[in-house]
């Protein structure tokens, strides 16, 4: 097949896909005019007007996946004539109507999260409504997909950078100065018009047979012996990892939930798209066989890791997605220990479900979120003898530091990410700036590295400094490694180990480590820190040094580091200074 045959078939396909999901290819292409449009006129249009076609857009997108499962259903219903097809595209639009104005009313937290879960149902229930009813062939339906899409990709690729160096081209040979913008309204309309055609144009139809369909060599090949090993090791370092906190009795937290997860994830996908070759393939079938039974304890440990953070500081709707992502996981995980036969369309539609749960409902994680955090406040007032009759009290005493701080950081989290009128026991009305008459103490923003972590800099900074008596004025930074100041005479500073030098002749004449200085002044001033007051007074950063041949002035401007247990052991990450030089 030449060159030329090889572009009437995309174009045939491209043709074919038109005929067969227009609505879905005239929503693509409805948001590509809209995206230029917006473009065109950005500034023409007001803040309100530009987040109002914002919205619109992301209403049209939405409107991509949802007018595709509405086809796919009519196709998989044979029996239905078009007039119930219109009827499905028009309730389609209805809703999507009403989701502008209920659901999508800004930007905030809960509306992206919630126009993020829905679009991944849908496109969830993309993948698996036309195999429903059906036993077997499901995953070389998917592989199928996935292939379609990433080619798909490469010639939208190719196509844009393609007609990108045209563009450039013509600008540079014949000084055409076509604006910037016509790059990129060429992705636009190859990423929201071409690219769909050509995708959709590859979905198997309804009828197609997957009986003689061939698995992918190169996808066998990537999975078998270069993904599988790799998780195999992933596997053991995380094994030798879980030894080392039952040894340690040092539990896990933070960053262990999300590299496990994303790590079970990746595994889910790879026993899922080898299930066709595990009666032919005896490496992929111990992988399934073993893998499956072997990751409840690194599981374990991942929820281990995540409940020692909603135990400290309740749940969220990051911890509530490891947490319920994590719990699918595991189901899945014992689905593949337990059952003989795999009909694994149940993954995606277990997901899709997991999904849209997780954004609506009593059990989404904005309702479980709001509650465990109002519990989390409840809990610190009555330790605090704050609550009565469910209202807040002043505070009678002094309660302690961390105290203030979890209550703040409480009520910035419904500030931010919901509401405050959504915070149980506070008069209504409520505002951040009533917080001391209300609670008897003001808004503490929480700083979880202020008793690690300092910063202290001179209030000489901004000021003249006075270099009477004094050859060179040199800045810290200007002497990286070394510099030759005078014929012969050389500075050098060493940022790892803050040694200082001057050599004459290549003879060291003098040398001090700044270090030593830098923890005396901070040793001095711990206190300041604390208490956020980090200027410390120029005269107490500034110290002179002389020997016979050299007289040397630092003014250091600031340091930074890490507090350690005592002051030898503080890391100092940074001192930054200038130093006046006189030679004898």
């Amino acid at each position: 097949m030449n060159f030329i045959q090889k572009i009437e078939n995309v174009l045939r396909s491209i043709k074919n896909s038109f005929k067969r999901f227009p609505v879905t290819i005239g929503v693509s292409t409805a948001l590509v005019i809209m995206l230029i449009i917006l473009s065109e006129k950005a500034t023409q249009f007001t803040q309100n007007t530009r987040d109002i076609f914002q919205r619109i857009n992301m209403i049209i997108a939405l409107g991509i996946p949802l007018s595709l499962c509405i086809k796919l259903i009519y196709e998989k219903r044979k029996d239905l004539n078009t007039i119930y097809e219109i009827l499905g595209y028009i309730l389609g639009a209805g809703i999507l109507i009403i989701y502008y104005f209920l659901l999508l009313k800004d930007f905030a937290m809960v509306s992206m999260i919630r126009y993020i879960g829905i679009s991944i149902f849908l496109y969830l229930a993309f993948a698996y409504i036309p195999w429903i009813g059906k036993k077997e062939g499901y995953e070389f339906y998917i592989i199928k997909l996935f292939s379609s899409f990433f080619l798909t990709v490469v010639y939208s690729l190719v196509l844009y950078l393609g007609i990108s160096a045209i563009i450039f081209t013509i600008n540079q040979l014949f000084n055409a100065n076509i604006p910037g913008k016509y790059f990129y309204y060429t992705f636009l309309i190859i990423a929201g018009i071409f690219a769909p055609s050509l995708f959709l144009a590859r979905i198997p139809k309804m009828d197609e047979d997957f009986d003689e369909y061939e698995y992918p060599k190169s996808l066998k090949v990537l999975l078998l012996y270069i993904v599988i090993p790799l998780i195999s090791i992933y596997s053991a370092i995380l094994y030798a990892y879980f030894l080392k906190i039952i040894v340690t009795r040092n539990w896990p937290q933070g960053l262990v939930s999300h590299l496990v997860l994303w790590y079970s994830v990746l595994s889910v996908i790879v026993i899922f798209l080898t299930t066709p070759i595990l009666d032919k393939n005896k490496w992929a079938y111990r992988f399934k066989y073993w893998f499956s039974k072997f990751i409840f304890p690194i599981l374990i440990m991942m929820f281990i890791s995540i409940g020692i953070r909603i135990r400290a500081y309740g749940v969220t709707e990051n911890r509530y997605f490891v947490a319920i992502l994590g719990l699918w996981v595991l189901g899945i995980m014992l689905y593949f220990a337990l059952g003989k036969k795999l009909n694994n369309i149940i993954i995606p539609i277990s997901l899709s479900i997991i999904v849209l749960n997780s954004v609506f409902g009593p059990l989404s994680s904005f309702s479980i979120s709001r509650f465990s955090q109002n519990n989390r406040l409840k809990s610190i007032l009555i330790k605090n003898q704050m609550l009565e009759d469910n209202k807040v009290l002043k505070a009678s005493g002094d309660i302690s530091s961390d105290d203030k701080e979890e209550i703040s950081a409480i009520l910035r989290y419904f500030q931010y990410s919901h509401s405050l009128e959504d915070v149980k026991y506070i008069p209504i009305g409520f505002k951040i700036e009533d917080m001391n008459m209300v609670f008897g103490f003001p808004y503490v923003d929480k700083n979880l590295y202020q008793y690690n972590y300092f910063h202290y800099y001179s209030g000489q900074i901004g000021k003249n400094i006075e270099v009477k008596g004094y050859d060179y004025l040199l800045e810290g930074y200007g002497i990286m490694g070394r510099t030759e100041i005078k014929d012969n005479i050389v500075v050098s500073y060493n940022q790892g180990n803050f040694n200082f030098e001057i050599e004459q002749r290549d003879k060291l004449i003098y040398k001090t480590n700044l270090k030593d200085n830098a923890l005396k002044i901070i040793g001095n001033n711990k206190d300041k820190n604390i208490n956020d007051k980090n200027i410390i007074d120029s005269d107490k950063m500034v110290f002179i040094d002389e020997n016979d041949k050299i007289k040397i002035k630092f003014f250091i401007n600031s340091i930074d580091g890490e507090w350690g247990n005592t002051l030898e052991d503080t890391i100092l990450k940074n001192i930054d200074y200038y130093v006046l030089i006189r030679i004898k």
